[in-house]
């Protein structure tokens, strides 16, 4: 296999994660090139789909590569243990991404992270509507934020009066004219400054009844903590969320440990990356399924 690895426009935190993965790909015997393309590679390598800043410039390797029907692995910051793991998936991000992790076993890599999944419970009234990045290419069907905001809204009222609360992405501005809504408000991420981009969503959770999220990771960490979610096809929380505000009084609250023995698999430590843990299953995955 021949991959073309693009590590020049990735954020500062990329560095070692990707000298990891191209450790793991030299190890196997596959022909590595480093942000060079001689148009005879089978993959290609990015960090995010986010185009935004330095990541903007993966955008046209993405299209170049997808024009042609070749995969693209993404590498991104997780969402589970937050700037410690790292996702590693084929073509896109969360649940638009193929991690090969459709065969897990048991739930001992499941273990490693540390999170005792929390019993569904309510412990609010608050509904707590995430947003996100739009530069993101997740976002590419979406209408403008304060318009999807809007659009949540209008049809969470439909079936409840409960409190909403607009939490804008940190990276994202959005405003809104939140007097034309009963018992709605913008209540802004607080940063913490100590990390990149780490926020007060645990403390949030303590008011929360529900958590509503087109793709992002506030509700993977919502359903950590018990919280039921309303969230889209893309999201990874979609096995156990919701998808209908018609149930808001009510929501689903699903079985996890089969979400999150699948979950483990989509995330990796740098130093499992260097030994090449995720590399030998998404190799295979690539051989069986994309570049036959």
């Amino acid at each position: 296999m021949k991959i073309s690895c693009f590590t020049n426009h990735g954020p500062l935190n990329s560095k070692p994660v990707f000298d990891a993965f191209l450790k793991s790909i030299k190890r196997s015997g596959d022909i590595v090139l480093v942000n060079t393309d001689d148009g005879q590679c089978d993959v290609a390598v990015i960090w995010s789909v986010l185009w935004q800043g330095r990541m903007a410039n993966y955008q046209k390797i993405w299209q170049d590569y997808r024009s042609k029907n070749k995969p693209v692995i993404v590498i991104e910051v997780g969402g589970i243990k937050r700037n410690e793991t790292w996702k590693i998936g084929i073509n896109g991000i969360n649940r638009e991404a193929d991690f090969a992790n459709q065969q897990v076993g048991d739930n001992e890599r499941w273990k490693k992270f540390n999170i005792e999944l929390q019993p569904w419970k309510q412990t609010g009234n608050n509904i707590i509507i995430c947003g996100q990045h739009t530069r993101s290419h997740q976002w590419r069907n979406n209408p403008p934020m304060s318009k999807w905001f809007d659009n949540q809204i209008t049809e969470i009222r439909k079936y409840t009066d409960r409190p909403i609360i607009i939490r804008p992405h940190p990276r994202n501005h959005v405003i809104i004219d939140t007097k034309k809504y009963k018992d709605v408000k913008i209540v802004g991420p607080v940063r913490d400054r100590k990390t990149y981009d780490d926020t007060d969503l645990a403390e949030r959770l303590k008011t929360a009844w529900a958590v509503v999220s087109h793709s992002s990771n506030p509700a993977m960490t919502a359903v950590f903590s018990g919280i039921p979610v309303y969230v889209s096809e893309a999201s990874l929380s979609y096995d156990v969320g919701n998808s209908t505000f018609q149930n808001i009084d009510n929501p689903n609250m699903p079985d996890r440990k089969q979400w999150a023995n699948k979950l483990a698999y989509t995330e990796w430590w740098t130093d499992e990356i260097a030994q090449g843990l995720p590399w030998q299953r998404i190799k295979k995955r690539l051989e069986d399924h994309y570049l036959k």
